[in-house]
């Protein structure tokens, strides 16, 4: 069965780019995409993605409040930080929060990190379909 992947950043750019990067693979399904984090907690909780690839800074809810009020569902995501925030600029309580990985958009290499990382969130939840 597929992994399903909710994609959630303010720029409909990297939103595409994720997309392309993703789609091609025979065990991913991109269900959905949300543009804030209000938003993308409606859009979990409805779609029920096994995998949320996250930005942090967003408007109207950033990503960390996403994330704490996913972290609360009981079909619970793992989350993906795609972010262009260092490590030393998000809490030390991340993983608390679900988040599996976080991957740096300047970071070289960041396609091969964003599809590992997926791979490795969707085998380690086990709300995965």
């Amino acid at each position: 069965m597929a992994t399903r992947i909710l994609i959630v950043d303010d720029s409909p750019a990297i939103r595409d780019a994720v997309r392309s990067c993703l789609e091609h693979y025979s065990n991913v399904e991109i269900c959905g995409e949300a543009e804030d984090g209000r938003d993308a907690v409606r859009a979990a909780y409805r779609l029920h993605p096994d995998v949320v690839i996250l930005d942090v800074s967003m408007p109207r809810m950033n990503g960390l409040d996403a994330a704490r009020e996913m972290v609360n569902f009981t079909h619970r995501p793992a989350i993906v930080l795609f972010t262009a925030l260092s490590r030393s600029e998000l809490p030390r309580d991340i993983r608390q929060l679900g988040i599996t990985s976080v991957i740096s958009k300047n970071d070289s290499g960041v396609i091969e990190r964003l599809r590992a990382s997926v791979r490795e969130a969707a085998d380690a939840n086990p709300f995965a379909a």
